[in-house]
Order: structure tokens, then C-alpha cells, then sequence
């Protein structure tokens, strides 16, 4: 009997050690389990934060050289374009001379005289001396007369008829322009021509206004 009991109490003994082997083996099993996916995880991590790094250094090395180019190119135009604003006022100078020129020329009193003739051989003197200079610094005139009408280089003041010239012909220019190397410093102002229009049109046009009103 004593024998039997001994056997029963070994077999339990046994079957509850292999009991917890199995759970041990299955806690043991679990935490790896774990070490592994945090082990998955941070090299997952680690790879996500090189690629945003990555990333973000590339961003700002296309910043830097985005702004290196701005930098050369202000650098650039202030050093070609530095004085646009002073070309611009001295073609002010150019104008009041042909201005005075004009009216010396209209000047009733001074017509055909030696005085008038000396003067205006001066003011002509001043004005290519100025024309000149201007040139040196690559500020030249814009040619215009009988040229297309260039809404980039010209402003259209008025319309002339005319039937010799093709329509948006420049055949009179009113104040000249000018070109900064490749800039627009002033657009020449001008008068444009047009086809004459015949009398029986210009009436039929005005009686149809008439009737409108």
C-alpha cells in the first residue's frame, strides 16, 4: 500500500514538474517574443528617423543653393542694373533739351537768325555728348519709326491715317525710349498709322450713332 502511495505521489510530483516546465517554457517563449518585436520595432524606428533626417538635410542643402542663386542674381543685377533709377531721371535732361530746342524753333523772333543757328548747334553738341555717354553704359534708344508696333518696347499715343504704311506702323514718334542692356528703362511713345477712312463710312457710322441716341 505504502508502495502505491509512493508511485501515485511521484507520478503527481512528475506531472506537476512538467506542468511547470510548460509554463515556464511558455513565459519564456513570450518574453522573447517581446524582446523580438521591440528589437523589430527599433530598428523599424531607427530606420524611419535616418529617412527623416535624410530627408530633411536634403531639403535644406536645395534651401541653401536656392538661396545662393537669389544671392548671385541680386548681386548680378545690382552690379548691371545698379544705376536704372539714375538713367532713368537723366533721360529727363534729354527731353528738356529737345523740348527747349522746339520751342527755340518756333520762337517767331529768333527764326532764321545766327543766334538761333549757334544755339541750336549747341544744344545738338550737348545732346549727343549726352546720347554718348549713355551708350557707354549700354543705354541705347529704341529705333521706332517705321518699325511694328511692339507693345513691349512701344505705347501707342494716337492713330494717323495713312494708306502708304501698313496699319500699327510707327511713322511718328512723340517721345523716344530707351534699353538698360536686355531691361525696358522707358517705352518710346507713338503715333501709329491706320487706313483712312471713307466718307460714306464715317456717315454711316455717325448716323447710326445718332439713331442709338
Amino acid at each position: 500500500m505504502e508502495k502505491d502511495e509512493n508511485i501515485d505521489n511521484k507520478s503527481q510530483n512528475s506531472d506537476n514538474t512538467d506542468f511547470v516546465s510548460s509554463e515556464q517554457n511558455k513565459e519564456e517563449e513570450t518574453k522573447q517574443d517581446k524582446t523580438k518585436k521591440n528589437e523589430d520595432v527599433k530598428k523599424i524606428s531607427s530606420e524611419e528617423k535616418i529617412k527623416e533626417l535624410e530627408d530633411k538635410l536634403t531639403r535644406t542643402l536645395a534651401e541653401m543653393e536656392n538661396q545662393r542663386r537669389r544671392f548671385e542674381k541680386e548681386r548680378d543685377d545690382a552690379f548691371s542694373y545698379g544705376g536704372f533709377s539714375f538713367a532713368k531721371e537723366t533721360l529727363n535732361l534729354i527731353d528738356n533739351l529737345e523740348r527747349s530746342k522746339q520751342i527755340l524753333k518756333n520762337d517767331e523772333d529768333l527764326k532764321n537768325s545766327v543766334a538761333l543757328k549757334k544755339t541750336l548747334e549747341h544744344f545738338e553738341i550737348i545732346n549727343k555728348d549726352m546720347i554718348s555717354t549713355l551708350s557707354k553704359n549700354e543705354i541705347k534708344a529704341i529705333e521706332s519709326i517705321g518699325k511694328k508696333l511692339d507693345p513691349n518696347l512701344h505705347q501707342a499715343m494716337m492713330e494717323i491715317e495713312n494708306d502708304d504704311k501698313e496699319p500699327g506702323t510707327i511713322i511718328q514718334e512723340i517721345q523716344k525710349g530707351f534699353m538698360m542692356k536686355d531691361r525696358l528703362l522707358r517705352p518710346a511713345l507713338v503715333g501709329v498709322s491706320k487706313k483712312t477712312e471713307k466718307k460714306d463710312q464715317k456717315s454711316e457710322e455717325n448716323k447710326e450713332k445718332k439713331e442709338s441716341k
